[in-house]
């Protein structure tokens, strides 16, 4: 196929229907168990009165962040009541409109109502409001204790109400937030959690990833509302607010640094050994609101793909105890023996095989239908070859991670994009896809460049800063993140030379592809370039101390009757057999291996699973065919 074929396959646009029913294993289980439990249930449930349901909860097992865990928690997943309502226009509606007087629905979270898992199947339009209600009960908080409502990911906009009475608002689709809700409660009375949620998806500049309201070809659709966990924790009125564990093995120390409420108390780091033994401790006493203890250990473990060794953490501040884990591992770029950039771990190349992992489910969107999906999607690349993972434009639920780290399987983590909708797709994509040097020496900085790459409007530049900061914070105690990608195919890109010097200052200690894709800015670890229809070819320059990677290819597609969303297919070459497909695979795969020798650092081929129309993954979307070995 030659490129102006294989260029107009990846620009046609099908038309839409209704998707398709399709269910994975696991939420086909928990959609199963759920109506069982629904009949059981049936003229009390809590889709009248906002009671917490008995079925839904399952999903998601074990604590929302393996990292960060206290003794004192409890789910609030499961059935919720709801209601949509009009919003009233203005600034910040999900602040100001009247609560409903009736919550005729029920959902289940943390599945967003555009999920089929939820029980709605309906989307939230940008002119409406969801609102949530269930009653909780937590233990109550004894002297000096706090009570905390943790919602792991909202999207996009929401005020929330313990009681009637406002507990706090917040704005941002993708990263965890909290609220101190002690002084709300009814004591000895049951209390009422309700959340008004706003979400204007791409008829706002916000950061999105890849939600549209009209989806399709490579944009899938938009969700809303709770997407990730919600949970309760009771916590000491002074503790641990945040912890960054630096496990270096060049240093042969792990310093835990620990921001507290109040100074005055001593900190206590005891690192075990993956059976609990006790290997080294520490302590020091906090005099401000941060404190650093510093644990020597003289031969650590290291972890890698091979061999992912977690030690245990036990970290405790005045009445406050934590457990967590960390990985002593280093991850670089370095030349080789000959001098070319390699990427590094624990000063070693390692040649990176990755594969493009959007995290989309047919019955649950955004949100895995079960932990086991988690897994099993982790496993299924490891199986197939692969080594790393790369999460695209998406924050990832925590336990992802945490099974990453378990697993071994490398990260390369982007940043969520957003800007102006929709894309210049000719400037961004059409263009570049066509030529490599068309968008040579494209400057980012520059007012009228931003114009066309999105990002013009500085209230979105501010938020994709402060939410690219939250994200580094949120996750980097994951040794299995070893790569923080910024920005995509110019999706939304601006000043990367400030962005990288940005996240260098807050994690000195990983690689960064400022730019993947096109729009190289000369900055950041790699030359990072994306080739679908061309010979794959390394293009470093020569004297350069960056990495080169193909950070995206392959896109081949073959579609599955039955395992697909939609009844139209979009890929990127299409073929007449399963095994010619998979013969072109198998041989794209090859030609990528053997540029290594050329000074290939490591490659990211498109990708883990089909989503929606796309059919270009090596799983069929539902997870149930694995369409390159089966």
């Amino acid at each position: 196929m030659d490129i102006r074929r294989m260029l107009a396959s990846r620009l046609r646009t099908h038309d839409r229907r209704d998707p398709l029913p399709l269910w994975t294993p696991w939420g086909e289980g928990l959609r199963a168990g759920a109506e069982k439990a629904g009949k059981a249930e049936r003229g009390a449930g809590p889709g009248a009165d906002g009671s917490e349901g008995r079925s839904g909860a399952g999903a998601l097992t074990g604590h929302p962040h393996p990292q960060f865990v206290r003794a004192a928690w409890g789910s609030l997943n499961g059935w919720w009541a709801c209601a949509f309502a009009p919003s009233p226009g203005g600034a910040a509606p999900e602040r100001t409109a009247p609560m409903p007087t009736t919550f005729p629905q029920r959902i289940r979270v943390p599945f967003s109502p555009e999920a089929p898992l939820s029980g709605v199947g309906r989307q939230l339009k940008p002119d409406e409001l969801l609102w949530y209600r269930r009653s909780f009960a937590a233990p109550a908080p004894e002297a000096g204790e706090r009570l905390l409502i943790h919602f792991d990911a909202v999207d996009y906009a929401c005020a929330c109400y313990v009681n009637g009475r406002l507990a706090g608002t917040h704005a941002g689709g993708y990263l965890p937030f909290s609220f101190d809700v002690t002084d709300l409660l009814a004591p000895g009375e049951g209390d009422e959690l309700t959340l008004c949620v706003r979400d204007p998806s791409d008829t706002e500049p916000h950061p999105r990833g890849k939600q549209l309201l009209q989806c399709g070809t490579i944009w899938y659709t938009a969700q809303s509302g709770i997407w990730q966990d919600v949970w309760w924790e009771v916590v000491p009125g002074n503790r641990i607010e945040e912890l960054l564990v630096d496990a270096s093995p060049d240093a042969g120390d792990v310093t835990v640094a620990a921001r507290v409420t109040r100074p005055g108390e001593e900190l206590r780091v005891s690192l075990l050994s993956a059976d609990g033994t006790p290997v080294a401790c520490g302590s020091a006493v906090a005099s401000e609101q941060s404190v650093a203890v510093r644990v020597p250990v003289s031969t650590p473990h290291l972890w890698g793909p091979a061999d992912p060794y977690l030690y245990g953490l036990r970290i405790a501040y005045g009445v406050d105890e934590v457990t967590s884990y960390c990985a002593f591992r280093t991850v670089s770029v370095e030349p080789d023996e000959a001098g070319v950039p390699r990427f590094c771990l624990n000063h070693q190349p390692l040649f990176l095989r990755g594969l493009l992992d959007q995290g989309y489910w047919p019955d649950g969107l955004l949100t895995a239908p079960g932990t086991d999906a988690l897994s099993a999607d982790i496993e299924a690349a490891r199986d197939l070859g692969f080594n790393m993972l790369r999460k695209h434009i998406k924050v990832e639920q925590d336990r992802w991670y945490w099974l990453c780290d378990r697993a071994g399987m490398l990260v390369w983590q982007d940043m969520v994009s957003g800007g102006t909708a929709p894309y210049n797709m000719w400037q961004v994509s059409q263009k570049p896809t066509l030529s490599r040097h068309a968008c040579g020496h494209f400057r980012d900085d520059v007012p009228s460049h931003q114009a066309r790459l999105s990002s013009a409007d500085p209230a979105f530049r501010e938020e994709w800063t402060r939410d690219c900061e939250g994200s580094l914070r949120y996750l980097r105690n994951h040794p299995c993140i070893v790569t923080w990608v910024l920005f995509n195919e110019g999706w939304g890109q601006f000043c990367a030379r400030d962005a990288v010097r940005r996240v260098r200052a807050i994690d000195p200690t990983r690689p960064i592809d400022a730019t993947s894709g096109w729009f190289d800015q000369r900055c950041g670890d790699y030359e990072s370039e994306h080739n679908y229809f061309r010979k794959l070819r390394v293009h470093r320059p020569r004297g350069s101390s960056r990495a080169f990677v193909i950070s995206e290819f392959g896109g081949l597609s073959w579609y599955v009757e039955g395992h697909s969303s939609f009844l139209g297919s979009y890929g990127y070459a299409d073929f007449k057999s399963v095994g010619e497909w998979r013969a072109a695979v198998r041989a794209l795969l090859a030609e990528a291996d053997a540029l290594e020798a050329r000074g290939l650092a490591g490659y990211v081929y498109t990708q883990l699973s089909d989503v929606e129309e796309e059919t270009n993954g090596l799983l069929s979307y539902d997870r149930r065919v694995d369409k390159l070995s089966s």
